[in-house]
């Protein structure tokens, strides 16, 4: 477990924020387009579901290697995985947010830059714009099995 202060993680946040909302749109070679950096994937970095924060640990680590995802995008002509699901989406229809059922795609890129080992999640709902969606770290060894363990359950809050 990394263990850090309030400052560090105030810091961590602070910056890999600024870094994101710099970013705006990134090429992927994979997929021969943009991808958005928008405010619902910084969202997604904080809360693992609409009003349910993540753990700071958890922010602390995909803010701190938030710089690794528009390199793993920059290089990416290879997709490890893609997963497809009908879900409600929020969407603004006048002025109003309302839940509407959906086509969702998630696209998986992973990738070992620096020595990290990080999973990056693009969504596209319908035929939309992909946006970058989540940096998933790898998080370490089950010690029971000896397996690695790496998020690849639900993209929507992994």
């Amino acid at each position: 477990m990394i263990q850090f202060t309030e400052q560090q993680f105030k810091e961590v946040k602070e910056k890999g924020e600024e870094l994101y909302k710099s970013l705006n749109e990134i090429y992927c070679p994979y997929f021969k387009e943009k991808i958005s950096f928008n405010a619902q994937g910084l969202e997604h970095l904080k809360f693992k579901q609409r009003e349910k924060a993540r753990y700071e640990q958890d922010q602390y680590m995909r803010f701190k290697l938030m710089y690794l995802a528009s390199e793993v995008l920059k290089i990416s002509s290879s997709l490890q995985g893609v997963w497809e699901t009908k879900r409600f989406e929020y969407i603004k229809i006048n002025k109003k947010w309302v839940k509407v059922l959906k086509n969702v795609t998630y696209y998986e890129f992973i990738a070992v830059i620096k020595r990290n080992r990080v999973k990056i999640i693009v969504k596209q709902i319908d035929e939309g714009k992909k946006i970058f969606w989540s940096i998933i770290p790898f998080w370490g060894m089950n010690k029971e099995t000896m397996t690695r363990i790496l998020h690849d359950g639900n993209p929507e809050e992994d």
